[in-house]
């Protein structure tokens, strides 16, 4: 097979009609005459190159370029493309259109598209001649084309305004809680021509199983397409390699599909990260013609027809969602052992999908990894993320939670959208079998949910809603073309039960979606529930100094406030300023200087997250996982996410690392009162003597107690606190201190606000190193929440800690790495070096009258 990629010597024209009279002179100019373009690509990323527009990300510009989404645009450039030989197939492959295109060979139609989640393959025989011809892709509005779709079909309820659940396209492209409304269009994956004869291979998919006695086991089913020519109807050899197997088998004349078996005696096991090793061994198939001159046989091949490669990880998964007293369990079993999933939702991690690279996807893979995360789910909302993001994900042992792509709304079931969602469905169920780490099919976000709560019944009037695809379509895919895999009808979800008999949202059952922190109430209800799995909480923050002075200012270049035009065009969730005030008031207090109130937001949210996560795993195994709202973000926006959108963790990401750490101590309420929780999340029994001490904020030990412990491997241990550890003389002046190994744990009886807090309460010293600087503080008295944020000072800069609670006399050393010389002083002064003691100072100068 001959493949010829088509990247460059396009051209990007607007159709004049569909441009504003507003645009400036120049500019509808060059539209017209047309400019430069790269495939993949989009029109936004087109003109960002060419400099014609500003970035989108910046201040109000994303209201500035509104106009773009509704402009026809047109990628096209010349092509030469010898006619075919006999017996010669030519294809022309668009991997993925987004999204409503016609495509055409000079005035031939090639084809129509209105799904950006698919690949295109089109017979171009009839079309080819010598000559120079025009290959074009025109682009209508993807919103022109939903509004006439819920025009024809009738409205479906959804989240947002525009309809999103009208058209295959990422659903997020028309703007969300914490993304843009920029509705891309292009060619955001490769285009190329392929030659190739007799046949080829369609698909791949191998189906991977251990056998309990270790042997590992790899049915590779292989779809192949015939040219459809004289000639193509031959018999075919199919030849499959892994680990020192081999199997060859023969797919006879006229037939489509053979399966080669391959066993690998003693496989080694491919293990979740914390767990175990994650050996991937290469799978390589290749297709050859058979050689009809040789002996009859499976091995006897002529000519090579393709080739086929991938990396395979031996292990089983299950889903146990089998009831018990409680309710319905939700718990992952990966190779029989159950996992505790300690994840973070993901969504696309750049609005611009064209400038997602390998790079960039490591690196946020591995903050994944730095947040002691094991498991990312791939939002419905969003993308099939590339082969790029599951490699690395089997790389580095990080579970895939995958969606199919419906959220937070009714979708029809109608024609053309039924058979868009099962060829989607079916391409990507089978591209994606060979990742071991992908481990649970999802039906989609919030949408069983949505119709049993938000008003859809009476909205929808009987009209089809999406319930055929969560509960018959997705799980006859998975279970044709991947039988390996659990699937899930959505997430929330009551496994087994039908929608009416257990609520979707039952926290007692299945998944379990918590926001009512965050909307309505305070992030200690966390406490109030024990779901047996919660796949979606969190709490917004703003995003990192750095990355607001560059894309989120004020008229004179400062940071805008956070009342300011510009600061609410990137906090896209309804009252989301208000739910942060009154979020951090009952904590923290609400600040008035604008640095102190985003260090208080950023503080609050990674407060409430931590507080829930080692809520919820304090009760494994009734609870079997948590997965955090969200990892990433597209864009500069406060949000939900750990690490913004230009990559800079947040202190979220900080929070998450501590509460997700392998070995835990934390104080949790039992039946009132106070009680040690010590998670071991790792293969080896722990076994220490946990100190607690109820100590005065400035050190004095008041109660002092040796608690010899032993918790096993993958376990929870609950012990009971002394009554006169638990019991403050002083609740303002006293703290719990709890040591075991290297782990802390610190309860206060009152908020931070109602705390004594000292606000000058540690000691702090720079010492210039190699590549950066080491700051050693001390605590005086108790420090909550001790942080240096370096980006104030160096956008470069990094730091390899956050939130340090220390109590009187404890230290703390901080290495901060970058390549630029920094001023000592301030290096340990506000704003940079921060902790909840000077939120409460400051709140107290505020509330303390002037003579």
């Amino acid at each position: 097979m001959d493949h010829h990629l088509l990247d460059d010597g396009w051209t990007l024209t607007a159709d004049p009609a569909t441009l504003p009279d507003d645009l400036p002179e120049p500019l509808l100019r060059t539209l017209h005459d047309g400019v430069p373009a790269h495939v993949p690509g989009t029109s936004h990323t087109t003109l960002l190159d060419a400099g014609l527009v500003p970035d989108p990300y910046v201040d109000d510009n994303e209201t500035r370029l509104a106009w773009m989404r509704h402009v026809t645009w047109t990628y096209a450039r010349p092509v030469r493309i010898a006619p075919a030989l006999a017996g010669e197939r030519v294809d022309l492959v668009l991997e993925g259109v987004d999204t409503v295109a016609t495509v055409r060979l000079d005035d031939d139609v090639l084809a129509r598209t209105a799904n950006q989640h698919r690949t295109y393959r089109v017979d171009l025989r009839a079309h080819l001649h010598h000559d120079v011809r025009t290959l074009s892709v025109e682009l209508g509005s993807a919103l022109a084309h939903a509004e006439a779709e819920a025009r024809r079909l009738g409205p479906r309820p959804l989240a947002y305004p525009q309809p999103f659940n009208m058209v295959r396209k990422m659903a997020c492209s028309f703007g969300w809680d914490w993304g843009p409304d920029l509705q891309t269009a292009g060619l955001w994956r490769p285009v190329r021509i392929e030659r190739w004869r007799v046949a080829r291979l369609a698909s791949v998919r191998p189906l991977v199983t251990v056998r309990p006695d270790g042997t590992g086991v790899v049915d590779v089913v292989v779809d192949v397409e015939r040219s459809g020519l004289p000639g193509g109807d031959v018999p075919l050899v199919v030849t499959a390699r892994v680990a020192g197997a081999e199997s060859v088998v023969t797919v006879d004349a006229g037939a489509t599909a053979a399966t080669a078996h391959l066993e690998v005696p003693h496989a080694p096991l491919w293990w979740p990260v914390g767990h175990g090793a994650q050996p991937l061994h290469a799978l390589e198939v290749e297709l050859h013609a058979a050689d009809a001159a040789a002996p009859a046989g499976p091995r006897a091949t002529g000519a090579r027809l393709g080739a086929w490669s991938r990396r395979i990880g031996f292990r089983t998964v299950e889903l146990d969602t089998s009831p018990d007293d409680v309710g319905a369990a939700f718990t992952l079993r990966v190779n029989g052992r159950a996992v505790f999933v300690r994840g973070a939702n993901w969504i696309p991690d750049d609005h611009l999908l064209t400038r997602i690279t390998r790079d960039r996807l490591a690196r946020r893979l591995d903050q994944a990894l730095g947040a002691h995360l094991n498991l990312v789910r791939v939002w419905g909302g969003g993308i099939y993320e590339s082969e790029d993001f599951y490699d690395l994900c089997d790389e580095r042992g990080l579970l895939v939670w995958q969606d199919f792509l419906l959220a937070c709304a009714a979708y029809p079931e109608e024609s053309p959208l039924l058979e868009e969602l099962e060829a989607e469905a079916r391409e990507h169920v089978a591209r994606l079998t060979p990742h071991p780490s992908l481990v649970v099919w999802n039906g989609g976000n919030e949408n069983l949910w949505g119709f049993r709560d938000w008003g859809w019944p009476d909205e929808l009037e009987g009209r089809t809603w999406g319930l055929r695809y969560a509960t018959e379509l997705f799980p006859a895919v998975v279970a044709e073309l991947d039988p390996t895999r659990p699937y899930v009808e959505n997430s929330p979800a009551s496994p087994g039960y039908d929608l009416h008999d257990v609520h979707p949202n039952d926290p007692d059952h299945g998944s379990h979606h918590q926001w009512e922190v965050w909307n309505r109430v305070d992030y200690t209800a966390y406490r109030d529930e024990v779901p047996r799995f919660c796949s979606e909480f969190g709490f917004q923050g703003p995003p990192t100094w750095a990355t607001l002075a560059r894309a989120v200012r004020a008229e004179d270049g400062t940071v805008a406030g956070k009342d300011h035009p510009t600061f609410l065009l990137h906090q896209k969730a309804e009252d989301g300023n208000g739910k942060l005030d009154r979020g951090m008031a009952p904590h923290l207090g609400v600040p008035d200087d604008l640095a102190d109130w985003l260090w208080a937001a950023q503080l609050n949210q990674a407060r409430a997250v931590r507080f829930a996560i080692e809520h919820y795993r304090s009760w494994w195994p009734t609870t079997a996982g948590a997965i955090v709202w969200q990892l990433n973000d597209c864009w500069p926006v406060t949000s939900w996410a750990a690490v913004d959108g230009d990559g800079r963790p947040k202190p979220l990401w900080w929070a998450m690392r501590a509460a997700f750490a392998d070995r835990l101590v934390t104080v949790q309420p039992r039946d009132g009162l106070d009680a040690l929780v010590v998670v071991n999340d790792t293969p080896v029994l722990w076994k220490g003597t946990a100190v607690l001490e109820r100590q005065t904020l400035d050190g004095r030990v008041l109660a002092r107690a040796e608690r010899p412990l032993t918790v096993g491997a993958w376990s929870v241990g609950t012990f009971p606190v002394r009554t006169d550890l638990r019991t403050p003389d002083d609740p303002a002046q006293e703290v719990l201190v709890v040591t075991l190994d290297r782990c802390r744990a610190v309860r206060t009886w009152l908020e931070d606000v109602d705390l004594a807090l000292d606000p000058d309460a540690v000691d702090a010293r720079v010492h210039p190193v190699q590549d950066g600087y080491e700051v050693q503080v001390t605590a005086r008295s108790l420090v909550r929440d001790l942080t240096l944020l370096v980006d104030r000072l160096d956008p470069a800069a990094s730091v390899d800690e956050a939130l340090v609670t220390l109590p009187a006399g404890a230290s703390a050393t901080f290495r901060v790495r970058t390549p630029v010389p920094l001023d000592a002083d301030a290096l340990v002064a506000r704003p940079v070096l921060r902790s909840a003691n000077d939120l409460v100072a400051a709140r107290r100068a505020t509330a303390t009258p002037t003579a």
